[in-house]
């Protein structure tokens, strides 16, 4: 359902809504590093929604390179699988921040695939998070206006 006013989706309370979501996403993604609950990589990210997408709560879809043709194509392919499971799909804009946050970086020096994450459940109960309700209602709000795939950019710190 969907119950926003015009003023809660224009104007200038929406580049502070935009913010306060982008910090939202920040937290979750802070607090569900260490909880094991992110998967990383578009090949990654592929098989877990493929063994168990009823446990993904969110799909991130981060480029800075909207010029990459194979990376739109697969882009296109999560989004359809992630619109058909009723998961939540974030495009997400600045992948040096994105990368800041998730620790970018492999073991062997080389940068990690960034261009897909996704955030699970935990295995042992379940996750309350005001922060992952703040995005999940984000998301929702902006399907009600036709946006499936809503775009955060990450704000430099």
């Amino acid at each position: 359902m969907c119950n926003m006013t015009f003023e809660e989706t224009s104007g200038d309370n929406s580049s502070e809504r935009m913010e306060s979501v982008a910090q939202a996403l920040e937290e979750v993604l802070s607090s569900a590093l260490p909880q094991g609950c992110t998967t990383v990589g578009v090949y990654e990210a592929a098989k877990s929604l493929n063994a168990d997408p009823d446990n993904v709560v969110l799909c991130l879809l981060a480029t800075d390179d909207e010029e990459d043709v194979a990376l739109q194509i697969h882009f296109t392919l999560i989004q359809a699988f992630c619109c058909e499971n009723d998961i939540n799909i974030l495009r997400v804009c600045n992948m040096h921040r994105l990368a800041e946050i998730l620790g970018g970086v492999k073991a062997g020096g080389e940068p990690t695939d960034l261009h897909c994450v996704l955030v699970t459940n935990p295995q042992s109960s379940l996750w309350k998070d005001p922060a992952l309700s703040k995005v999940t209602r984000f998301c929702r709000e902006s399907r009600c206006l036709d946006q499936w795939v809503p775009l955060i950019n990450l704000p430099d710190r």
